[in-house]
């Protein structure tokens, strides 16, 4: 970081993009994530908050249409909520009900917007079967991938790579604040005509300041580990089903089946937080979640895998789960 600050001009660059925030540095990470997705071009925020922002104000009309999963995360909820375009929300996952509403749509446009991962539960969209609805009714695909960018799929290119839909999903916003370096970050990839809009007409991106030149240089070195192997990806895999797999075997009940965010549920508020306080005494640091987080009545700890755990780490992890739990009669 230190080098890269000597180099392109200190800690920030007190500016947003279109004055003095564009340096040779950004450039380049737009340029890599481009070619990490197999996308025409890539416009860079300050968080994947601001381009969820930006994007559906300034591509849609009111003669277009937004039909959207009801468990997407807020930022897409409140980017939506500044377009004027008609809006629709469908039962998460539920196929029939996307295909229904897009069906009675006259919508010039019409966008599925999903996230690629819910992060609450660790399930991961249909993504087969939302691109064929789309080609169907002659709909773009937005997906979030914020929970699946740099670790998701053979390689950690994310839900698309996973589920076979590279070539079928039309944009994508992601997060360099999480898998791809954890400080901030944003962007939006797709075609180059969505993105030219973007960079003359989306308000965050005009009026926020632009990402640190320490970060940018810090996120390219990520992209470049994953492009020259699959080792870290494939470690978060093989993590995760560790972790999942004796959790089961223990008598826990988690939500999802492969993702690294492993939500254990225990249902009641006090609970969750009650063990989650136990866990902490043992030297595990999880946090319980529940309502408004998540729906009155399902409470749980939401657990997250990583490549950096080691198996006697997630081993200790399981063992003071199970302590616990007994404790608690959560488990026998």
């Amino acid at each position: 970081s230190s080098g890269i600050n000597a180099e392109y001009g200190g800690n920030g660059l007190s500016s947003v993009r279109f004055i003095c925030g564009t340096q040779t540095i950004h450039k380049v990470l737009e340029d890599a994530i481009s070619k990490f997705h197999g996308t025409e071009d890539t416009i860079l925020y300050i968080s994947c908050f601001d381009a969820n922002a930006g994007i559906f104000e300034t591509v849609m009309t009111p003669e277009d249409a937004v039909f959207s999963d009801q468990l997407n995360h807020a930022s897409i909820i409140d980017g939506i909520r500044l377009s004027k375009c008609q809006k629709h929300r469908y039962k998460n996952r539920d196929m029939a009900d996307l295909e229904s509403q897009l069906a009675a749509s006259s919508a010039r446009i019409k966008m599925i917007v999903t996230d690629g991962v819910f992060s609450m539960d660790g399930t991961i969209a249909p993504l087969q079967e939302i691109c064929d609805i789309a080609e169907k009714y002659d709909a773009l695909v937005f997906i979030d991938e914020c929970h699946a960018t740099g670790f998701l799929g053979e390689t950690g290119r994310g839900t698309p790579e996973l589920t076979g839909t590279d070539n079928r999903v039309h944009i994508i916003n992601s997060t360099l604040g999480k898998a791809l370096g954890g400080a901030c970050g944003g962007y939006t990839t797709g075609p180059k005509q969505v993105v030219d809009i973007l960079r003359q007409r989306s308000r965050p991106y005009l009026f926020s300041n632009t990402m640190p030149p320490a970060v940018v240089g810090a996120s390219l070195k990520v992209f470049e580990l994953l492009n020259e192997s699959s080792e870290l990806p494939q470690r978060v895999y093989s993590n995760t089903m560790h972790f999942r797999s004796r959790m089961e075997e223990a008598g826990f009940t988690l939500s999802g089946s492969t993702h690294p965010i492993c939500p254990v549920m225990l249902y009641d508020a006090s609970l969750a937080s009650s063990f989650a306080d136990e866990l902490l005494k043992r030297g595990i640091y999880v946090i319980g979640f529940s309502f408004p987080v998540v729906p009155k009545g399902l409470a749980r700890i939401r657990v997250q895998m990583s490549a950096a755990h080691t198996i006697p780490d997630i081993d200790r992890c399981v063992d003071a789960f199970i302590e616990v739990g007994r404790e608690k009669g959560v488990i026998e």
